[in-house]
C-alpha cells in the first residue's frame, strides 16, 4: 500500500486528495485534511479519478484512420501520418489553413500550459479557438482593459468579507469559478455566521441561492442593466466612496456620469427586479463594512457579457471595496503571473482585435478567435479557408453553438488530428488520435488557477503512477507536433526543442541573468518540471520546486494583501475605469431598454455538481442515478404550454431543436427554461459506453452561432429565445 497526495484536476477548486494505491490499483480516494486550501473538502467528482483510471474506453494507443475506420497504430506511424497529411495543407494553403481548438482541460494541465504556446507558435496560425469563448472571455477582456493583463481578475475575499453580491454564479456547485475556493458552502456560511449577508441574483433558485440570505430572480441577459441601476443609485444618493482608489483611476468622473443615465426605475422593467429592491441592494452594498460583487458564467455567456463583467469591478471601485480586505482582491501567485513580474505598476496593457475572422470579421482576443465562427471558417470557400483542424482535450461538437453546423463542417476537412483520451462526438471524425496520459500518470500544478485563488497558495503533485509502456509523455507529444508543423519532420530532436523552450522562458522570466547559468541551476530536471521550477524561482515568493516537493500538502503564503498600484500593467499605470471599447458598447445596451419579452420563453444552462465537462460523462460514479439532463420549467409555464412532469417536450430555436424530458419546478422563474450543458452522447461512432447509456440532449444545438458578445466574441448561451411544445 502507498499513500499519495495530489490536487484534483477536475475543476477550478483544486481540492487536495489523499489517494491510497496498491500497485497500479486505486484503493481509495479521500480529501486531504492537511491540504492548505481545501482542508479535507472534496466533491463527488474526485471519486471519478478512480473510474477514469480503470476506464476501458480510455485511449492508450494512437488511432489512425485506414479505409474509413480508426485502427490502432504505433506512435511512429501516427506521427508519420500527421506529417504526410498536415504538411501539404500548410505548404499549399498557408498557416491559417489549419485551425486549433483547445478544450477546457488544458487549463488544468501543466504540460499543456507550458508547451501549448510552443507548438502553437511553431504552427503560426491565426485560427486558434478555445473553450474560453463559450465561457469566461468577457471577464478576461474587461479585466485586461481595466488592469492590464489577461488574469488580473479580482476575486472576492470571501473568507473576510461582510457582504457578497453573487450574480449568475452557483459556487456551491462549481466551488468557485474564476475564484479558486474549495468548500464554498462553508465559506458562505462563514459570512453569515459572522453577521454578514449573502445575496444571489439568478434566474434559478440554485443551491447557492438556497444557502443565501436573499435571492432575486432576474431575466436572463439583463445583469448589466441591474448593475447599472445599482451604480446609478450609488451616484444619485451620494454613496460612492472610492477612497484611495480614486487617485489610481482614469475615467472615474466619466463613469459617474455614464451610470447616471440608468436609474433603477429605468432598468427595472428590463431585469424584472423592482426599483425599490435595486436601491436597497445598492444601499446595503455601500453600507457594509466590507463587500464584494462577484459574477460568473451566467453573466459572461450572454449578449452583454463584457459590459456585465466590467460593471462588477466598477461597483467594487465605487464602493471602495476593490483591493481591500474583505473586498475584491488580486492574488499574488507563486508562478507565471504576468502582473507580478516586470516593472511594477506599469506595462503594455492589452490589445484586442489585432486580427479578425475571415468570414464575419469577429475580433481576436488574447491570440484566439471566437469559436462561434469556427464552422463558417471551415465550410465557407475562398482564400484563407480552413482545411485542417487540431483539437486538444476538447469536444467542440458538443460544447459550441450550433453544433450541428460544426459537425457538418468538420466532415469536409482535408485532415483532422485530435489529442484526447476518448473517441468522443468530435474526435470520432479525426484522421489521427493521439492518446494523452490519464491525470494520475502526470504531474500537476495549476499555473492559471492559483492566480485566481482565494488565498495565495502553491501545491505540486508528482505522478501517482509511472507513465510507461514505451509511450511518450504528453509534453514530448506537443514538442514532436511542433517539429512537424515547423517543417522539421516527425523525427525532430525533442531534447533540443525542450532546451529551446526552457531557454526562451528563462530569458523572458529572468531577463538580467545568464540563461545558461539559469538552466544549469535547474539540472537535472527536464520537461514541465524544469519550466515550473524556473517559474517559481522567478516568481513573487522565495520558493523552488524542491520546496514544494517537500510540502506535499502545499504551501500557504497567507490571505491576499492590497496590490494596487503595483499590480497594474496598463500603459498609464492606472485603473482604466472607462475603457473606450466598453464605453462605446453602452449604446447597444441603451437600445435594449425598450425591449420586452412579450411572453416568450428563453433558455439558460445550469451547473451540475457531478458534471463539469462532457468527457466526465463516461464515469459511472458521476452519471448514475436519476436523469439529470432534464429541462426545468416553472409550473405556470408548464400549465400554459401543456407540459407534464416526466413527459418530453420539443424545444426549438433559430438554430435547431431538441427533445428533452420535462422537470417542473418553482426553482426556475416563469418565462425561463434550463437545460444543462455538455450532454448529447448519442452519436454513432462514439466509443464511450457509459456516456452512450446516459446520452441526454445537447443544448448547444439550440445556440445560434451568429449571436455573440461583440467585444469578446463570446457565444451567447444564455437568454436564447425558444419555443416549446409537448412531444407528439
Amino acid at each position: 500500500m502507498a499513500i499519495h497526495y495530489r490536487t484534483c484536476p477536475f475543476c477550478e477548486a483544486t481540492c487536495g486528495l489523499e489517494i491510497e494505491t496498491e500497485g497500479r490499483e486505486v484503493v481509495s480516494i479521500r480529501g486531504d485534511k492537511q491540504d492548505v486550501l481545501s482542508h479535507g473538502f472534496i466533491c463527488p467528482k474526485a471519486f471519478g479519478l478512480k473510474e477514469l483510471h480503470e476506464d476501458g474506453d480510455r485511449l492508450t494507443t494512437p488511432l489512425v484512420r485506414r479505409d474509413g475506420e480508426l485502427v490502432e497504430a504505433s506512435w511512429d506511424e501516427a506521427f508519420e501520418e500527421i506529417d504526410r497529411r498536415l504538411t501539404p495543407i500548410l505548404e499549399q494553403h498557408g498557416r491559417n489553413a489549419v485551425a486549433v481548438y483547445l478544450g477546457n482541460p488544458n487549463a488544468h494541465n501543466l504540460s499543456a500550459m507550458v508547451y501549448g504556446p510552443a507548438w502553437l507558435r511553431a504552427l503560426g496560425s491565426k485560427n486558434v479557438y478555445s473553450a474560453s469563448t463559450v465561457d469566461q472571455m468577457p471577464k478576461q477582456v474587461s479585466a485586461g482593459l481595466m488592469f492590464g493583463t489577461i488574469l488580473s481578475i479580482p476575486v472576492p475575499d470571501v473568507d473576510r468579507t461582510d457582504h457578497i453580491l453573487i450574480l449568475g454564479a452557483n459556487p456551491l456547485v462549481s466551488n468557485g469559478s474564476l475564484l479558486t475556493a474549495p468548500d464554498m458552502r462553508g465559506r458562505l456560511r462563514g459570512i453569515r455566521e459572522r453577521g454578514g449577508k449573502v445575496v444571489v441574483i439568478d434566474p434559478r433558485r440554485s443551491r447557492t441561492a438556497e444557502e443565501a440570505d436573499e435571492h432575486h430572480f432576474i431575466r436572463p441577459a439583463t445583469d448589466a442593466h441591474l448593475l447599472l441601476g445599482i451604480a446609478c443609485t450609488l451616484v444619485e444618493e451620494d454613496l460612492c466612496t472610492p477612497g484611495p482608489l480614486a487617485e489610481h483611476c482614469n475615467g472615474l468622473d466619466e463613469v459617474l456620469e455614464l451610470v447616471g443615465e440608468f436609474p433603477a426605475e429605468r432598468v427595472a422593467p428590463v431585469c424584472g427586479i423592482a426599483p425599490d429592491e435595486i436601491r436597497r441592494m445598492a444601499r446595503e452594498l455601500a453600507a457594509a463594512d466590507s463587500a464584494a460583487v462577484y459574477a460568473r458564467i451566467g453573466t459572461t455567456t450572454q449578449e452583454f457579457g463584457t459590459l456585465a463583467s466590467w460593471l462588477v469591478d466598477v461597483l467594487n471601485v465605487l464602493t471602495g471595496n476593490l483591493d481591500r480586505e474583505g473586498g475584491a482582491m488580486f492574488t499574488l501567485a507563486a508562478a507565471a503571473q504576468r502582473n507580478s513580474t516586470g516593472e511594477a505598476g506599469r506595462g503594455k496593457g492589452v490589445s484586442i482585435g489585432r486580427w479578425h475572422s475571415r468570414v464575419r470579421g469577429l475580433p481576436e482576443a488574447y491570440g484566439e478567435l471566437p469559436v462561434a465562427c469556427l464552422a463558417e471558417e471551415i465550410d465557407t470557400p475562398g482564400e484563407g479557408q480552413v482545411h485542417g483542424l487540431i483539437t486538444v482535450a476538447g469536444n467542440p461538437v458538443v460544447s459550441t453553438p450550433n453544433s450541428g453546423r460544426l459537425e457538418g463542417a468538420i466532415g469536409s476537412l482535408d485532415f483532422m488530428l485530435s489529442i484526447d483520451i476518448y473517441v468522443n462526438e468530435t474526435t470520432r471524425h479525426a484522421d489521427v488520435i493521439l492518446p494523452a496520459p490519464e491525470p494520475l500518470e502526470k504531474s500537476h500544478y495549476d499555473l492559471a488557477l492559483y492566480q485566481l485563488a482565494v488565498r495565495d497558495v502553491a501545491n505540486y503533485s508528482p505522478p501517482v503512477f509511472e507513465y510507461n509502456g514505451g509511450r511518450p509523455d504528453e509534453w514530448q507529444v506537443f514538442l514532436r507536433l511542433a517539429g512537424i508543423v515547423s517543417g522539421q519532420g516527425p523525427a525532430v530532436d525533442i531534447d533540443a526543442l525542450d532546451d529551446l523552450v526552457a531557454r526562451t522562458v528563462a530569458q523572458r522570466e529572468l531577463p538580467g541573468e545568464d540563461p545558461d547559468e539559469v538552466l544549469s541551476s535547474l539540472e537535472p530536471r527536464r520537461g514541465p518540471e524544469r519550466i515550473l521550477d524556473l517559474f517559481l524561482r522567478a516568481g513573487a515568493h522565495d520558493i523552488t520546486l524542491t520546496d514544494l516537493e517537500a510540502n506535499p500538502h502545499g504551501v500557504d503564503f497567507g490571505p491576499h494583501r492590497p496590490r494596487i498600484p503595483d499590480v497594474l500593467r496598463t500603459a498609464s499605470g492606472k485603473i482604466e475605469l472607462a475603457p473606450e471599447p466598453i464605453v462605446a458598447d453602452l449604446d447597444r445596451l441603451r437600445a435594449s431598454l425598450d425591449r420586452r419579452s412579450n411572453g416568450g420563453m428563453v433558455l439558460i444552462g445550469r451547473r451540475q455538481l457531478r458534471s463539469n465537462n462532457s468527457w466526465m460523462h463516461n464515469l459511472n460514479a458521476l452519471v448514475k442515478g436519476k436523469d439529470r439532463c432534464t429541462m426545468h420549467v416553472n409550473p405556470e409555464d408548464a400549465s400554459r404550454l401543456g407540459l407534464a412532469d416526466g413527459a418530453r417536450a420539443v424545444v426549438r430555436s433559430a438554430a435547431g431543436q431538441v427533445e428533452a424530458p420535462v422537470e417542473i419546478t418553482d426553482a426556475i422563474m416563469p418565462g425561463v427554461v434550463s437545460i444543462p450543458h455538455g450532454w448529447g452522447h448519442d452519436a454513432p461512432g462514439v466509443r464511450m459506453q457509459v456516456a452512450s447509456e446516459h446520452p441526454g440532449v445537447n443544448s448547444n444545438v439550440l445556440a445560434d452561432e451568429t449571436l455573440v458578445d461583440p467585444l469578446s466574441g463570446n457565444a451567447v448561451l444564455n437568454g436564447i429565445p425558444v419555443e416549446i411544445v409537448p412531444s407528439s
